[in-house]
């Protein structure tokens, strides 16, 4: 079987195995660690902004063209619609994202009460989870459309929790009959 194949599954039935499987997803903490990360796409650095929690559960994730505010303000309403309003969130020190909580709470999308704080070492759980995303892409040949790299992405991040658990799947039948 060629890896163009498997590429060609992914990209079509990955959408539907997330919707399947956020089904039985896990709330995460309401401590966010929130940063990105650089991707090659068509030859032009594109941005993954990513959210872990404070134990290293994925929160949310998004591929976007630009590092601006209003990616910032997309990939927190995004994570905010998907997870509910977190208590905590910790950034580095990067301006825009710090403007574009401000005006999500200013705007009434995000409560006021979230608290956000600049840490670069309580970021070090969201730059070690970089890893992962960056082990499955670095050997690939590149994307060469950016949809289809937000497809892809998006089954490594699937992957990604499978490994760590976010799912309540619940007791799964036993592989041998059982005896009476």
């Amino acid at each position: 079987m060629a890896h163009t194949t498997i590429l060609r599954w992914i990209q079509r039935h990955v959408p539907e195995f997330e919707k399947r499987w956020n089904r039985y997803a896990r709330p995460v903490n309401g401590s966010w660690r929130c940063d990105e990360t650089y991707i090659k796409v068509k030859g032009r650095w594109t941005y993954l902004y990513r959210a872990v929690d404070k134990y290293g559960q994925t929160v949310d994730f998004l591929l976007s063209e630009r590092r601006d505010m209003s990616a910032a303000k997309r990939f927190f309403s995004r994570a905010i619609r998907h997870h509910g309003t977190p208590r905590v969130i910790t950034l580095d020190g990067y301006a825009a994202r710090h403007r574009a909580i401000r005006e999500l709470k200013s705007t009434g999308r995000m409560c006021r009460r979230v608290r956000v704080r600049s840490c670069k070492y309580l970021n070090n759980v969201v730059e070690q989870d970089h890893r992962r995303v960056k082990q499955r892409i670095g050997p690939m040949l590149g994307f060469k459309r950016f949809d289809m790299a937000a497809i892809t992405i998006s089954s490594i991040e699937l992957a990604e929790k499978i490994k760590k658990a976010q799912f309540q799947i619940g007791k799964l039948p036993s592989a041998s009959p059982q005896r009476p």
